[in-house]
């Protein structure tokens, strides 16, 4: 029998690995700004340069709404981990929402940011389920405001199929979600139901509505898509399940977000585990190189196969660059020190 502190862990943790699993905001199909240099700077991932403009746009215009959400995003974003930058992030969607409770953006500013405080603040049982409540009601009230919103629909969507049920999480919620957008906004659709049964562990409908997907440029439905992607190939290449599929999806993603490190990265990672370490070092190297690297322990994967390798003077310096990369998480800079150990 469970003890209540073994549930309240376990609540916690899948709270956590549901905010995990919910991708930043990125380029919606309506776009998260109508300001076209608010969303350019957004759109590449500028957000000092973002948080810069939004300042200089309040001086001007205390009431602007887009900006006073620029700043909440650019705050939290810039740097999350950053503690200090998510407390004045917070305050600024406070007010943002406060100022302007019939602005869809303010909402998803506040959004981000909120889960962006869960995941990297660190709170206890009660916290985590208030948040978790005020997360829900945020999504929920940009979603009224916006109803054509992709990022506040998919995101929604996702936190009702990952979090408990007695948090809030709910499957046919979700499937209300999908099947309202089902005809007017059919890829919206299919990437929630992409969702729904990545939850479910349903792998081979996953991969279906998944492959089903039309290519897209929109930078946010291509994070939806690469995130889906390495989720179902992960799957396949744990224990050797069907490294062939595995492949085959990297491979897609290298084909069709070939600027984007996850493809690389998941590709350098199956050629490791088939003892190629030459090959697996060279594509370690080109994920290096690309956007969304900070997602990955590059340098953790790259610094293994290098002592695999037997090159332990590489594999040292490596490992000492991971260590001091401030977005590398806890957990791999732990098992990076015990490596660094060994090697003296």
């Amino acid at each position: 029998m469970k003890t209540p502190l073994t549930r309240r862990t376990r609540l916690i943790t899948a709270v956590l690995a549901a905010l995990a699993s919910l991708t930043p905001l990125g380029s919606v199909q309506a776009a998260v700004f109508k300001d076209a240099q608010l969303e350019s700077l957004h759109e590449a991932g500028k957000f000092v340069d973002l948080e810069l403009q939004a300042q200089t746009r309040l001086k001007a215009n205390p009431a602007d709404a887009e900006a006073r959400a620029a700043l909440v995003l650019g705050l939290s974003l810039a740097d999350p981990s950053d503690a200090k930058r998510l407390e004045a992030g917070a305050q600024q969607a406070k007010l943002c929402t406060e100022q302007h409770p019939n602005v869809a953006v303010c909402h998803l500013a506040a959004a981000q940011n909120l889960g962006l405080q869960m995941l990297n603040m660190g709170m206890g049982m009660g916290k985590a389920m208030r948040s978790v409540g005020s997360l829900k009601e945020l999504w929920i009230r940009a979603l009224e405001l916006e109803p054509t919103s992709f990022t506040a629909r998919v995101q929604l969507a996702k936190l009702y199929v990952t979090v408990p049920g007695i948090m809030g999480g709910s499957t046919s919620k979700a499937k209300e979600l999908e099947a309202a957008v089902r005809s007017s906004q059919p890829e919206t659709a299919r990437i929630i139901r992409v969702h729904i049964a990545a939850e479910a562990k349903k792998w081979a409908e996953m991969e279906t509505e998944l492959l089903a997907l039309k290519p897209s440029k929109d930078a946010a439905m291509q994070e939806e898509v690469r995130d889906a992607t390495m989720q179902l190939a992960l799957n396949f290449f744990k224990d050797a399940k069907d490294l062939a599929k595995a492949k085959s999806l990297y491979e897609l993603l290298q084909r069709d977000q070939p600027s984007q490190a996850a493809g690389f990265y998941g590709a350098a990672r199956l050629q490791a585990a088939l003892g190629q370490p030459v090959e697996a070092i060279r594509l370690f190297e080109r994920a290096r190189a690309l956007a969304g690297a900070d997602d990955y322990p590059i340098d953790h994967r790259l610094g293994d196969t290098l002592l695999a390798k037997g090159d332990k003077a590489q594999a040292k310096a490596v490992y000492e660059r991971f260590v001091a990369n401030k977005r590398a998480k806890p957990a791999h800079v732990e098992e990076v020190r015990k490596s660094l150990a060994k090697l003296g």
